[in-house]
């Protein structure tokens, strides 16, 4: 999948699903570097995406932080 098409496949993503979180973007679309993309659609797209650090327990036991982007609307 080009770079392009996954721009596109997370904006699709987001319409429709209104979040995402980078373990979701690489199962689903191979994208390893969801904040890069994320900066691409808030930019060159103008989509209102807003990001919430939540909590979580990782499979090791440990507190870790993870990134859930959510899409708020089109910038008018």
């Amino acid at each position: 999948m080009k770079k392009t098409n996954q721009i596109l496949e997370i904006k699709r993503h987001l319409k429709n699903k209104k979040h995402i979180t980078s373990l979701e973007a690489i199962k689903l679309y191979g994208c390893t570097r969801l904040s890069g993309v994320i900066y691409r659609l808030k930019n060159d797209f103008g989509l209102i995406i807003e990001t919430k650090i939540k909590t979580i327990r990782n499979r090791y036991g440990s507190i870790s932080n993870i990134a859930v982007y959510r899409y708020l609307g089109d910038k008018k």
